[in-house]
C-alpha cells in the first residue's frame, strides 16, 4: 500500500477509557468518513472486539490490523500487532487471563463492552482492563514475536505510561519503531 491515511491506535467500547459509542461499526464508519484506508484496533489488555472490528472494517473497505495495547509490569503501554485476528485473540486472552483479579468499576473507569459482529453488545468484561499485566516490557515483546506479531512502544512522548516517562530510556535493540503522539512535543 502506498499513500493514504491511517490510525494504528484506536480503542473501542471494550476499553474503559473509550466512549460507549466507539463500537466497531462506528469506528469503521468514522474511519471511512475521515478517508482513512488502514486502521488498527488496540484495546487495553484484551482483543475481544477484534472479530467484530474485522467485519466492520471489511464492510467499509478498510485495511485492518488486529492489535492489543498491553500495559507491562513497568506500566509501559506497548502496542502489539498481529497478522490475523485469531493470533491477536489468543494473545489478548493470554494477557487478560494474567491480569490481577480486580473488578472493573464502570462508574469510575467506564464500561468494558464486548460487541458481536452485528455491532450488538454481548457482555461486559468483569476484570479491570486498565491495570498492568505481570509481564515485563521485554517479555511482552518476546511473547508477541513468538505469536507471530510485533510490538512497538506506545506514545513515547507522553508523560505517563510511556517507555521514556516510566523507564527513562529506550531499551537498546528492543524496538524497531515507536509511536509518537502528534499533539505532544517530542
Amino acid at each position: 500500500m502506498t499513500g493514504g491515511y491511517y490510525d494504528l491506535h484506536i480503542h473501542s467500547c471494550l476499553s474503559p477509557c473509550a466512549s460507549d459509542d466507539m463500537t466497531p461499526a462506528n469506528i469503521a464508519g468514522m474511519a471511512s468518513l475521515k478517508q482513512l484506508s488502514f486502521i488498527a484496533l488496540t484495546d487495553h489488555n484484551c482483543g475481544r472486539n477484534l472479530p467484530a472490528m474485522a467485519r466492520a472494517a471489511e464492510e467499509y473497505g478498510l485495511i485492518f490490523l488486529p492489535g492489543i495495547e498491553v500495559t507491562t509490569s513497568e506500566e509501559v503501554h506497548v502496542l502489539t500487532y498481529f497478522r490475523d485476528v485469531r493470533a491477536a485473540l489468543e494473545f489478548g486472552d493470554m494477557v487478560y487471563a494474567s491480569l490481577p483479579d480486580i473488578a472493573n468499576r464502570p462508574e469510575i473507569f467506564g464500561r468494558q463492552i464486548v460487541m458481536n459482529e452485528n455491532d450488538e453488545p454481548v457482555c461486559e468484561l468483569p476484570k479491570l482492563l486498565l491495570q498492568a499485566a505481570p509481564f515485563s516490557i521485554e517479555e511482552i515483546v518476546r511473547r508477541a514475536q513468538e505469536a507471530g506479531g510485533c510490538a512497538i512502544p506506545a506514545h513515547v512522548n507522553r508523560t505517563s505510561f510511556s517507555v521514556l516517562s516510566n523507564l527513562g530510556f529506550m531499551p537498546p535493540g528492543l524496538f524497531r519503531a515507536a509511536e509518537v503522539s502528534p499533539d505532544l512535543p517530542c
